[in-house]
């Protein structure tokens, strides 16, 4: 599952351990990321915090697919695979369309999406893969779909906060849980 040892979920500090059971209580497992982190709680709390600034962000025109199909395409450019898989999971979910996530980590361009959301995946790209040749008019091309500053600040944020997450996910071997390969794709029992 990982080079590192998870540590037991009982030795974690209690607002460690409680954020991770209230997560299994939700999902049905705990996403093997939250353990990962949990070797050092600081980061843990750091990393979870703006992930959830960006992620669970209310004030924006970004949807959740939105974002988790951020996430996939610029996870599978890094080539994450935990991050493209546990996030493809979510992306499947969100936009309640089955193929799009393995379009969008495939080869997004191709992609079943919007031309809304395929200008907003050309620059999360390019921030991901040339940053240092972001200008005005790459501005321009997101406004004129109806991004703001403030939406084009979180296209960038979630696209850089991954970057991260994604060099740490692979540096450390941490793999995807069994569960997220099917989520979204076959109907849920109930």
């Amino acid at each position: 599952m990982s080079r590192y040892p998870f540590p037991d979920l009982n030795s974690l500090p209690d607002d460690l351990k409680t954020r991770i059971l209230e997560v299994q209580e939700k999902a049905g497992f705990v996403p093997n990321v939250f353990l990962a982190l949990a070797r050092r709680p600081a980061e843990w709390r750091a990393f979870f915090d703006y992930h959830d600034a960006l992620m669970l962000r209310e004030d924006s025109s970004l949807t959740k697919g939105d974002r988790e199909m951020i996430v996939t395409a610029t996870s599978a450019a890094n080539h994450c695979l935990y991050c493209v898989v546990a996030h493809g999971a979510l992306l499947r979910i969100y936009e309640k369309k089955p193929l799009v996530a393995d379009q969008v980590a495939v080869n997004w361009r191709k992609a079943d999406i919007t031309p809304r959301q395929r200008a907003m995946l050309t620059f999360a790209m390019k921030v991901c893969e040339r940053s240092s040749e972001i200008d005005d008019g790459d501005h321009e091309a997101l406004h004129t779909h109806g991004f703001s500053d403030e939406d084009i600040w979180d296209i960038a944020g979630i696209t850089a906060f991954f970057g991260m997450s994604n060099r740490i996910a692979s540096f450390s071997g941490m793999m995807p849980n069994p569960e997220f390969y099917l989520m979204g794709r076959v109907p849920k029992q109930k």
